[in-house]
This record gives C-alpha cells, structure tokens and sequence, in this order.
C-alpha cells in the first residue's frame, strides 16, 4: 500500500516539476511568481491558467502559459504554425483595450518549452464553467494497481470552486450584454471580426466580468476608412491542425460554405454561445470535423426551418433574438448595437452591473444617487455576485472621502450577508481606514452614524484585536464628538453591544466617557440619554465599582430637570434591586438615602414623581432597618452565649466581666431591653442584680466568706461579748474615729437623761429615708432583705432574744437599745461629724474597713466575714443595731449584688426610661 502511495506522489510531483521547469524557463518569471493552476482556455482550451502576482507591487495577476509539449506530435511546420497562429491571436489583444476584452499585463514571452503572458485576475473560461475541463491539472495515472482502481475512473481533479460553479440568471444575461458590447466594440470601433468567438474563448475574470479573447483568426477591414467595410477570409483547410482553425461548431455557414463573412458571422456565433450557455455548454449541432463541408450543408438545411424544440431551452424573452441570430441569411441577424438594446438585457440586476462597469464616467452627484437606490436592489441579487462583482466596485470607492457615506451603508449591508470569514478577508480590511477617517467633519459624522447603527455587526464579526484598535476608538470618538445627535445614537446603541466589548475596556474607557458626556454637556438630551445608557449596563459591572464609581458620581451631576432627577432615582432603584449588586446598608445610611431624601423634596418634581422617590426611599429603609435589626439580634444571641460561658465557669471572666463598663451601667439604668423593644426580664421596674458585674477581687473575697462561714459552723456557739474587750479595743485604737466613737457614746447617754423619747415618725431625719409602711412590717431596702423595725417604736423597750426587730442579732441580755436614740442626735450632728473626717482625716470607704484594710477597730463587730459595700437605695448610715450593715452579717452572703447599679437609684432608672424609652 505504501508503495502505491509513493507511485501516485511521484506522479503527482512530475507533473508539477514538468509545468514549474516549463514556466520557470520563462521570462515571464522575472516579474512574476507562478502559483496554482487553476483553469483554461483559448483556442482548443491550449492556455493553461494559473494565478500569480507581480514580485515588485504583490499586484494579482492571471498567468496564461502554453506548453510546447503539447504540439510534439506535430510536425515543424505545423508547430511552427501553432506558434505563430497563439503569438498573434495575444499579440491582437494586447493592443486592443477595452472593457470588454480581456485586459493583459504582460505581454507574451517565449521561451524554448512555452508561451506565456500575464493578464488580470482570472476566475475561469466559460467552458471550463459549463463543463468542459480539458486541460485543468492531471487525472490520477490509469495504470494504478487495482487497489486503487477506483481513484482511475474519477475525472480530472478538477477545483471545487469551477466543479461547484452555478450560472445566475442575472450573471447570463449581463454576460451575454458585455459580450455584445465587446462586439459593437470590435465591428463598430475597430472594424474587425473576430473570427473566434466560442466559449472557450471567452473568459470570467475574478470579480465575474465576461472578456474576450483568442484573437487567434480575427479579420480586420480591408477598407477602414470606409462605411462599408470588407473583410477577406481564408478558406477552410481540413488538413491543418486544429490549433490552427477556428472552432466550426460556433462558425457561421457561409464561413464554410461561401469562404465569406462579415460582422453578421460574429453574431452567428453569438447566437450559439447564446444557445449554449441556456443548454449547458452545448451547441447547436454538432459538426463531423472530417466531413466538416457535408455536415454544414446538413446544417444549413436544419437552420432553414429551426424547430422549435431545438431552442426550447432559452428564456422565451430571448428565444427569438437567438433564432435570428442563427438565420442562415446574413443580414436577417441583428447586429451587435442592436442586441445591447433588447428588453432581454433590461432586467434590474444587468442593468446595476451594468452601471457599476461604467462608474468611472460618472460624477459624485450621479454616483451618489445610485449608492442610495442600490440596497433595495442588493437583496435581489445572488451572493456571489454582489460579493464578488458589486463589493470590490464599492470599496474601491472609499478612497474618495466625499463618497463614503454614500457607498458604507451599501457595504454593511453586503457583510449582513457574508460569513465571518469573509468578512474578514474581504470587507475588513477595506473598512479598518475608514473606522480612523475624521475629515471632512460632515462626512465624518455621517460616517460615524452608520457605523453605530450597525455595531452589533462590527463587533460580532471583527475580530476582537480589531475592536480595541479600530471599532471601540470610534465608539469613544462619537461620545466625545461635537454633535448631539451623534452623541444621543452613540448613548442609545451603546447598551445593544455592551456585552460584546471586555470589561476593563468597559471599566477603564466607556463609563469615564460617558460621565464626562453626562457631565459637560448643556443638552438635557444627552444627560438624560447618558443616566439611562449607565442604568441600562449596571449588570455588566461588578459591584464595588457601581458603588465607588457611578453612585458617588450622581451626587456630582448638577442639573435638577425632572428627567435628570428620574434617571438618577433609576441608577439607585436599579443598584438597590439588582441580585448581583446591591447598596450594603452603610451607603445606605450615610450616602444613598441623604441623597435620595434631598432630592425627593425639589420643586421641580410632580406628585407622581414625588411619590416614585417615596417608594423607593421606604424599600431602602425597609431593607436596612431588616438587616440592621438581623445583626444586632445575632450580636445579642452571641452575648448571651458566652455570658452563660463565663458564668459556668468554663471561661475566664469576660473584659465586661473585670471592668463594669458603660454597656453594663447602660443596661442597668435603661434596663435590659430586646431588639423588639421588650424586656428581656419579668420585671422591667425592677432590675434583678447582674452576677456578671462582680470583679474577680470580689468573687476571691465571697469564696473566703464562704470559707470562713463554713468553719464558723463547725465551731461551738460564741459566748455573749462583754464590753470590756471592746472598751479594751478601743483603748488600743490610736485613731480619730475611736476617740470619737467614745465621746459619741457619752453624748448619747447624756441625751438619754435630758431629752424625750421621739415618736417613731419624726425620731430621725434618716427615717425618712425609708418607704411609709405600717408599724412592724418589714421593709426592703431593694437590695438587701428586709429590715425590720419594732412595733412599738424605737423606744428603751426590752425585746426577746433573737427578735427580728434587732436584725436578727443574737443577744442574751437584757440591756435596753439606746441606739435608736442616739440615732436622733447622730444623724442631726452628721454635718459636723462629716467636717471633722474631712478637716482631718480623709473619708474611709467601707470596702476599706473591711478586715485587711486597715481598720482593726470592726474586728469586735465582725470577726470572721468580710464587710459589702453600703448600698443606694438604703437607709441613710446611722449606728443604730437596725440601720448599720456592720450588724447584720448575714446580709453580706447575698452573692448578687449589683455593683454597677451602685451610682443610680430606682426613680432614677424610672425617668431615664420614661424619657428614652
């Protein structure tokens, strides 16, 4: 298999290296680099056809070469005779210049192996396109093994885009007008006849434009001058070769027959190249080449009496212009001017090709009037044809500045159509000078129009390389362009492609030109149109940049108009909503909502208007409220949980825990109130002591209380104390208090002997301070337990041991209470006493006199439990038994006082949350 392989790729690169070494032998070659082959043509199809391009300017070219070899099988003479029959026919045609003849580049070089010439680009000849391939690259070698076999029955390899080739009926119908007026050309201007007119010999050059060449048996006047020309043919020699006779079957009869012809036997031919391309490239009778003289004298008789199935083919507009063509009488045929003018050819299509084969004579008025008709007939029209012959006309007009506006709408219009690749290839580079052209400014701003309204198109098949270099400029050129109307398009198309173009690019050049727009314009217009262009293309933004960049440039915008006002409240309704962005509710609170609330009041805003910033300023608060309600709720769970953490002691005291703060004293004055504005506790007017505000010095100093109560449980009962130890206590105390404590103590007994018993209501000033309750009911200081007071009063009466009204305190004597009365003279000399701490002395805290602080005088009193500190709310500090902490100990066991609640008494609590709620 492999070596059958090899056997076709040797053959294949033979003949290859056979046409290179015969073209490189060329001068030709010099100039020109030879590529592919891709048709042929010319008499007998003998010219091979392969496209090129000049070396110097990289112009493309078509390259026509005949190969000698061809003609080996000849004799000198007759090759020599095909040689010279090929060098005229190029030569003729290299003098003639007109539309309708085939335009050469190069004129024909010989060399030892070929011909060749140069001409313009060529697509095909209009046999090769009706289906005769003779001449096209080589068929694969016949004598490939069996294996193989298949690959030999297949035709020549011949290229898809001639196999595939479909004649239009617009493409038929302009080519048969051009090769009529190539005709009118030659017998009118140049006072020849061709000779030769056949399929072969004429050819589609690459925009799709019908030519003639093989100029090979052309007949020029013998008279020029003369109005009536004549023209002398040679007499059909059978035994010539065939390259060097003319093709019969496209020959008028009398060219035969009577070794005449005229201009009339051009148009005979005419008529059959008519007949052929209508019947896929055959002609009307076929002639027997060795009895060429007995097969025209068949056919004269055939052409006497056409029948009408022999033009059954032909569009019925033209059958019978073709059956006069094909008249044996030579001047029943119409002439070349005359078939230009036959309603056959008056179709829309090959009257527009038409026109734009003879732009070049036309003024700019004139051509601007066509570009403006021509999208309505571009739809009708194949693609290939406005493609290939309508396109390159229209972009070769974008050199004339004054003509773009008219010609850029027809050429989007082609690219609609067109797929991306050829868009690229043969559209793009043509428009990339025409995205930077800025004068003159009127047909600049013409230009960009257009261009905006078809920016989808541009950026759907530009290459993305191409957008940032030549199509966004444009875009960014428009917003900053003087005309408002160009700016109003821009704004408004810009949200129809917004997601074809990148996001830096969107970030970094669009949005700062649109606020600028917004910004220094003095149109109302363009303000609004920009407000809304921004609101439209928030999604594609991200979040943070909406909210640093855009919401902070609202603020900036300095008009009031209603409609300025309405687009802003649009830009913030559309953040607020919008899943992907979102204003947090801080903008909310310090940016947005001031804003929003300043412009809502301005009297330029009717009520509906007034009414539409009013919904959306309650859904913003709404929504921050919600969310600022959800945090604290969290906040609070949080502290709960780790205050029933610290309290468990599974953690160590919290820094609230150390140190009171003001979240703990706020609490304690305002109550502990929950997000829904209830209390959390069963009493609001009356605060439970908070475990949480004790210090861990007070904790260490509970659990030594309780230590020490412990062990005082264990013990045997303490004896009655006589005063003397205490007389002895105080004689060792050294200090101001102890000396006077002892004159207070005389003074009281002098009191007792000279003054009164007081009733209990106006006993004493610090009575006063306790609630009006009935005579022996207990009363609460609202902190400690209740104090009890004697039924009887305060009296010298005598009270069983253990009696409430003494606080509980165990006694054992009957020695009468005089501390109540000397509470009366104490409490009516405290200013005075207070004086005497002051001038010598600074005041002791009780914390201070606690057991280790300095104060041995308190150990009589208290010998094992530690001392709490007075307490608001409590009696005023008298040295009665009832009124005095220091004599009831087992008040200093209740664990929860509340020391941050030690500043502020109940009413106090009551006004401050009457006031705050």
């Amino acid at each position: 298999m492999e070596s059958m392989l090899n056997k076709l790729k040797s053959t294949v690169t033979k003949v290859t290296a056979d046409v290179t070494s015969a073209v490189m032998g060329n001068p030709v070659t010099r100039e020109f680099e030879v590529g592919r082959h891709i048709a042929s043509g010319g008499p007998s199809m003998c010219w091979r056809i392969y496209n090129g391009t000049k070396k110097s300017t990289k112009q493309e070219v078509a390259v026509f070469v005949f190969d000698k070899k061809m003609i080996d099988k000849y004799q000198k003479f007759d090759k020599d005779q095909i040689v010279d029959s090929l060098k005229r026919g190029v030569q003729q045609l290299t003098r003639l210049r007109h539309p309708r003849l085939l335009t050469v580049q190069h004129p024909l070089e010989e060399s030892r192996d070929c011909l060749a010439f140069c001409t313009e680009p060529v697509f095909a000849s209009l046999s090769n396109v009706l289906g005769h391939w003779d001449n096209l690259p080589s068929p694969v070698p016949k004598d490939l093994p069996n294996e193989l076999g298949h690959w030999s029955n297949r035709p020549s390899p011949v290229p898809k885009d001639i196999k595939e080739y479909k004649l239009y009926d617009v493409e038929t119908k302009y080519g048969l007008l051009q090769i009529s007026e190539g005709l009118s050309f030659l017998h009118s201007g140049v006072k020849m006849v061709h000779g030769n007119l056949c399929l072969e010999n004429i050819i589609l050059n690459k925009s799709g434009s019908w030519k003639i060449m093989g100029f090979d048996f052309s007949i020029s006047s013998s008279n020029p001058s003369d109005t009536d020309p004549k023209y002398v043919c040679k007499e059909w020699e059978p035994n010539r070769p065939p390259l060097c006779l003319p093709n019969p079957e496209y020959l008028a009869p009398e060219y035969i027959l009577s070794v005449s012809c005229d201009t009339a036997s051009d148009m005979y031919s005419l008529g059959v190249v008519a007949h052929a391309v209508f019947n896929e490239g055959k002609p009307v009778f076929a002639v027997n080449k060795h009895d060429i003289f007995k097969s025209f004298s068949r056919q004269l008789d055939q052409l006497t009496s056409i029948s009408p199935a022999l033009l059954n083919k032909l569009p019925e507009e033209v059958r019978d212009h073709v059956k006069m063509l094909l008249s044996v009488t030579p001047n029943v045929r119409p002439d070349a001017d005359q078939m230009t003018k036959i309603p056959f050819f008056d179709d829309v299509g090959a009257m527009t090709l038409q026109y734009f084969d003879s732009l070049f004579q036309r003024d700019n008025l004139q051509k601007s009037q066509f570009y403006k008709g021509l999208p309505k007939v571009l739809p009708k029209l194949p693609k290939r044809v406005v493609v290939y012959r309508i396109l390159p006309a229209l972009t070769s007009e974008f050199v004339n500045p004054d003509m773009v506006p008219f010609v850029l709408p027809n050429v989007l219009l082609i690219a609609e159509e067109c797929t991306k690749d050829e868009y690229v290839r043969l559209i793009l580079p043509d428009l990339t000078p025409v995205f930077k052209q800025q004068e003159p400014i009127q047909a600049s701003n013409m230009i960009l129009l257009i261009f905006l309204q078809k920016m989808d198109l541009l950026l759907t098949k530009t290459p993305a390389e191409d957008i940032k270099n030549s199509v966004l400029p444009m875009v960014y050129r428009a917003l900053e362009a003087p005309s408002v109307q160009i700016q109003e398009l821009c704004l408004n198309i810009i949200p129809t492609f917004t997601n074809l173009i990148d996001y830096p690019s969107i970030k970094n050049s669009l949005i700062p030109r649109i606020k600028s727009a917004c910004l220094q314009t003095s149109s109302l217009a363009v303000r609004v149109n920009s407000l809304v262009c921004l609101g439209k293309i928030l999604e594609y933004m991200d979040k943070w940049f909406v909210i640093d960049e855009i919401l902070p440039f609202l603020q900036q915008i300095p008009s009031r108009e209603p409609a300025v006002l309405m687009g802003i409240l649009g830009i913030y309704k559309c953040t607020f909503s919008h899943k992907k962005l979102g204003i947090p509710k801080e903008n909310l609170a310090t940016k947005t909502l001031p804003h929003l609330v300043s412009l809502s009041i301005d009297g330029n805003l009717n009520l509906n208007q007034f009414n539409s910033f009013m919904v959306v300023i309650r859904e913003m608060l709404s929504r921050m409220e919600a969310e600022h309600k959800t945090k604290l709720e969290q906040l609070h769970i949080m502290q709960e949980q780790q205050r029933s953490l610290n309290i468990s002691g599974t953690e160590k005291p919290s820094e609230d825990a150390k140190n009171p703060s003001s979240s703990h004293q706020i609490d304690d004055i305002f109550g502990s109130t929950g997000v829904n504005g209830k209390e959390n506790g069963s009493s609001a007017a009356a605060p439970q002591p908070n475990r949480m505000s004790l210090t861990l010095e007070e904790k260490q100093r509970l659990a030594k209380e309780q230590e020490q109560a412990a062990k005082l449980r264990s013990q045997q009962p303490l004896a009655p104390q006589s005063i003397k130890p205490a007389a002895s206590a105080n004689s060792q105390t050294k200090d101001l208090t102890s000396s006077l404590l002892t004159n207070m103590a005389s003074l009281n007994r002098m009191s007792v002997s000279n003054t009164p018993r007081a009733p209990m209501a106006q006993a004493s000033p610090a009575m006063s301070a306790f609630p009006a309750s009935p005579m022996g009911a207990p009363v609460s200081n609202g902190f400690n337990p209740a104090v009890g007071f004697p039924s009887a009063g305060m009296g010298m009466s005598m009270r069983p041991p253990g009696s409430a009204g003494y606080g509980g305190m165990a006694s054992t004597t009957s020695t009468p209470n005089f501390g109540a009365l000397a509470q009366n003279h104490s409490q009516m000399n405290m200013s005075a006493l207070d004086n005497l701490f002051t001038s010598n002395k600074p005041k002791v805290s009780l914390n201070q006199m606690a057991p280790g602080g300095g104060t041995p005088w308190l150990g009589q009193f208290t010998p094992v439990q530690n001392v709490q500190p007075a307490l608001p709310g409590a009696p005023a500090a008298g040295f009665g038994m009832q009124a005095n902490p220091f004599f009831s100990p087992q008040n200093f066991s209740q664990t929860g006082a509340n020391q941050s609640g030690l500043k502020h008494s109940t009413s106090a609590n009551s006004d401050l949350k009457d006031l705050f709620g």
